[in-house]
């Protein structure tokens, strides 16, 4: 029999703003959320919440109001939020990824819903995509209040930034990479201005040549994702600071995935996915109870936005979080 899949809904493309514009703190710095709420929705009412996280390089617009906006459809109430130093929330330096302050934005969004009247503090859950999968994976490790989380396509930062990007696995990855750190860094305590690359290959010039990206299949996918009309947004630039890798190099999302349960985690997954690896590591180290859904032919970025595959992300996840929630 085959499993009716959820009306994905794309009245915008992948660029949803339906959400309110919504603005939170953490540690004195403005989160810019949009904030998702059913059809018919009561504020006299509770009704359990999703906190949603974007991928690296992305922001709330893209693949996490996609989901934020499609749990809204079943019931949730779902915050999209941009990370701090990214989109349009607070902090400087500009385009930092600092996983430890990524997964408090995730902690600081809980903080901004158990405020909220019409949301059961005993029903939240969270989700992220690629490395928001991640950070979320990592953050419902120490916080409690998060009931129930599922990872989309998931990443780990940590690990590729001491491995290299997926189809590359060097071992001398982290050495380079953090001798350049260490050079930016001290250049930059004499003066000189802080050093941003880009995330995946502005042009298709830059595929197969020397440089971080390599020519894996992840960084095609990202590439006509993030820099063509299929998902381009002004708040996501592509920029992201040099000096983000020493932290980065020293995060593990899954160093403590085990000590979650009896907490359910969810893990889903295109069968295509070169990043699946990723997923294969956490589900393995993760206790019961667990889930690994595979969306068959489903690539990594398949899952950002294209419907055939989001259908079937959309639908399993309303089933989970009713479940858990």
């Amino acid at each position: 029999m085959t499993t009716p899949t959820h009306n994905v809904n794309f009245l915008y493309d992948t660029h949803y703003t339906e959400g309110k514009r919504v603005t939170f703190t953490k540690q004195g710095l403005k989160v810019a959320g949009l904030l998702f709420t059913p059809n018919g929705f009561d504020e006299s009412k509770q009704y359990p919440a999703i906190v949603v996280t974007h991928p690296g390089g992305g922001v709330k617009e893209q693949a996490s109001s996609l989901y934020a906006y499609n749990l809204a459809q079943a019931g949730f109430v779902a915050l999209a939020f941009d990370a701090t130093h990214q989109g349009e929330s607070e902090g400087t330096p500009r385009y930092l990824e600092d996983p430890t302050a990524r997964v408090e934005d995730i902690r600081s969004a809980v903080d901004y819903l158990v405020t909220l009247p019409f949301v059961d503090e005993d029903r939240i859950g969270a989700m992220g995509i690629c490395a928001g999968a991640g950070y979320t994976l990592s953050a419902i490790q120490t916080e409690y209040r998060i009931k129930a989380a599922a990872g989309i396509s998931s990443w780990n930062t940590g690990y590729s930034a001491r491995n290299g990007n997926p189809g590359q696995n060097n071992p001398e990855t982290m050495k380079k990479l953090l001798s350049l750190v260490a050079e930016q860094r001290t250049r930059e305590a004499r003066g000189e201005e802080p050093l941003i690359i880009g995330y995946v290959p502005n042009t298709e010039d830059e595929f197969g040549m020397d440089t971080h990206y390599g020519d894996s299949v992840i960084m095609h996918e990202a590439f006509e994702y993030y820099r063509t009309p299929r998902c381009a947004y002004p708040t996501s630039p592509n920029k992201v600071l040099l000096t983000s890798f020493d932290r980065l190099a020293a995060f593990d999302a899954f160093a403590h995935i085990d000590t979650v349960s009896p907490r359910p985690l969810l893990f889903i997954v295109g069968s295509e996915a070169d990043t699946k690896y990723f997923t294969d590591m956490a589900y393995e180290k993760a206790q019961q109870p667990k889930e690994r859904f595979t969306i068959p032919g489903a690539t990594h970025i398949d899952l950002y936005d294209k419907t055939e595959y989001v259908s079937q992300a959309i639908t399993k996840l309303v089933s989970y979080f009713n479940q858990y929630l």
